[in-house]
């Protein structure tokens, strides 16, 4: 394998973003009739997950990341794909720097930590580079992403997404054989008004949706260990997880929706610290209430999938 030296003025091409080199003919999107293109699998993977949110700032990439983390724990073969070009996160919760080296395909070969691989934006640049790139480099970046990496055979591989229902979401979905969608929102009205807008999305383009997730439902105080539900106040504030749960707005939605409800994470300081660190929960704290709720969710999501 050889070193890339990837630059930000080699970079800045429009069929070729990330400067990648071209020995041949990449390979062409074949097309439907109607002018979009044809949807066909990531190569040498064997389900996609897509986790969404539609909103930022609700803790999608960290339950990605476990959920890819706890896949792996079961014995399967999983990696993450940051699908975030402007904002990438999975760097820094997966504790990885540095450019990935080039296959003898010359395709990028992911980083690999804690027994998952990975592909992000964020090892191409510095952690300190904006990307300042129009929509269309934006998209032919993606496509090099999804198309373009060496995973060497994958069982699942989780499609951390970023905010919104725009032109990343669309290739996404248009392009790729998507098996499922998880979408993550909080109990606030705000964030799940945004989430059912993801859910409506992944509908319309006709991806399975497995389940929404409803993280920081409730907080924990780490002296006592009573609950509250900061974004639900007429939820009944009690010592059980489950009792609050079901009076939440999400729940309530999963329902209309006719959408399965796959589970809860609550509102932790480690959690939070566990991440900026670079060492997830299920990593940092494999037998804590937090990891099992990580890893309640993806047996719920592999269930659906079959992976187990």
């Amino acid at each position: 394998m050889q070193r890339r030296f990837l630059s930000t003025y080699r970079a800045l091409q429009h069929e070729n973003p990330l400067g990648l080199p071209r020995s041949s003919t990449p390979p062409q999107m074949p097309r439907m009739q109607r002018g979009l293109p044809e949807k066909r699998n990531i190569r040498e993977v064997k389900k996609v997950v897509a986790v969404s949110s539609a909103k930022g700032g609700v803790g999608k990439s960290t339950i990605a990341v476990n959920m890819a983390l706890s896949f792996a724990q079961k014995g399967l073969r999983s990696g993450i794909l940051d699908t975030d070009i402007f904002g990438p996160s999975i760097p820094t919760l997966m504790n990885l720097e540095g450019e990935p080296r080039l296959s003898d395909r010359s395709m990028l070969v992911p980083l690999a930590n804690y027994g998952v691989k990975s592909m992000s934006m964020g090892y191409l640049v510095g952690a300190d580079a904006p990307v300042v790139w129009r929509g269309l480099m934006v998209i032919k970046a993606l496509q090099q992403l999804l198309h373009e990496v060496e995973w060497g055979g994958l069982d699942v591989l989780v499609l951390d997404l970023p905010p919104g229902t725009g032109d990343v979401q669309l290739t996404i979905t248009q392009q790729v054989k998507v098996d499922g969608a998880v979408v993550i929102s909080t109990p606030q009205d705000i964030a799940l008004r945004d989430a059912i807008k993801g859910v409506n999305m992944f509908k319309k383009v006709n991806v399975p949706i497995l389940g929404m997730v409803q993280n920081m439902s409730t907080f924990c105080c780490p002296k006592c260990g009573h609950r509250t539900s900061i974004f639900n106040p007429s939820a009944s504030e009690s010592s059980s997880l489950s009792s609050s749960v079901f009076e939440s707005p999400l729940t309530r939605a999963c329902t209309e929706q006719g959408i399965p409800f796959l589970g809860d994470v609550p509102l932790h300081a480690r959690i939070c610290a566990d991440s900026d660190s670079g060492k997830p929960t299920v990593v940092a704290e494999p037998e804590s209430e937090r990891a099992r709720a990580f890893a309640e969710i993806a047996e719920g999501v592999g269930k659906k999938l079959k992976l187990f």
